[in-house]
Formats: C-alpha cells, sequence, structure tokens
C-alpha cells in the first residue's frame, strides 16, 4: 500500500501552537473512530504508551488496542508545543481532555514523530490524581458529600 504525505490541508483541527500533519490526523481519526487509519500514521515499529497498559508495539497491536478501548471517547486537544530534537526526530506536547462514556479528565499526549514525519511513540498521561480517578469510578463516594 502506497504511503501518502500528510499535508496541513488535510486537517479540519486546529490546536495551538501545532502544525504536524501526523498529529493532527492522530485525533481526528481517533475521534471518528477509525482506528485503523489511526495506527496507520504510527511507524511500523511504532508504539503507544497508554495510561494502566504495557507498550504497544507495532500497527496491528495498536489498531486492535484502539479498536477495544477507544470506542465512545472524545479527545479536545486545546494546545501545544513542537520542538526538533537533536537527533532529527520531532517531539510534539499537546495538553486537552478526553471525554470517557463517564466523565471527562486532563490529558497530555508526547508524540515523537521520526525523520520521515511518521509517529514513533505516543505516551498518554492521565493529568489526574489517584483520588480524582477513584472518585470518577465511584460518584457515589465523594468524601466531601458525607452525611450525618
Amino acid at each position: 500500500m502506497p504511503t501518502r504525505t500528510l499535508s496541513n490541508s488535510d486537517s479540519l483541527l486546529q490546536i495551538e501552537g501545532i502544525t504536524e500533519p501526523q498529529v493532527l490526523q492522530y485525533f481526528e481519526t481517533l475521534n471518528a473512530g477509525n482506528f485503523q487509519a489511526t495506527a496507520a500514521l504510527f511507524a511500523e515499529d511504532g508504539i503507544l504508551e497508554a495510561p494502566f497498559e504495557d507498550s504497544l508495539h507495532g500497527k496491528e497491536a495498536i489498531a486492535i488496542y484502539l479498536t477495544a478501548e477507544a470506542q465512545g471517547m472524545q479527545l479536545k486537544p486545546q494546545e501545544g508545543v513542537s520542538q526538533t530534537l537533536e537527533n532529527g526526530q520531532q517531539q510534539v506536547q499537546v495538553f486537552g481532555k478526553v471525554k470517557t462514556p463517564l466523565f471527562w479528565v486532563n490529558v497530555a499526549w508526547q508524540f515523537i514523530l521520526n525523520p520521515n514525519g511518521e509517529i514513533a511513540v505516543v505516551t498518554v498521561k492521565l493529568l489526574a490524581s489517584l483520588q480524582e480517578l477513584l472518585n470518577f469510578k465511584n460518584p457515589s463516594q465523594n468524601p466531601s458529600e458525607n452525611s450525618d
């Protein structure tokens, strides 16, 4: 299958500070539920580091994981920064929110793009404390709402 070079004009999404088309397409394809297209943005040996999971290696493993775990999520990237690393790779950090079927959570994504522009690594970090996550899971057990 021939590879297609992405350009900014291929993306409708805008993230303040981010122009890398693969990063924009990552969010668009995930939000559209097109997990095969999301996985195709990764290099053959690409890695997805998702919260609470072992690293996923390769396009197929990433597509399978996203199909199983990302259904119904809406990613709302808001802003980011990009820099070129000494080895020629591009590091892109994006900050935003993710809406799950149960709650919203603040998230940071770190992308490493190889010199060919493919996603080499995405690290997803939840910007919430363990207690906040437990409260999301059991909202009826909010300690501030104790009644005597």
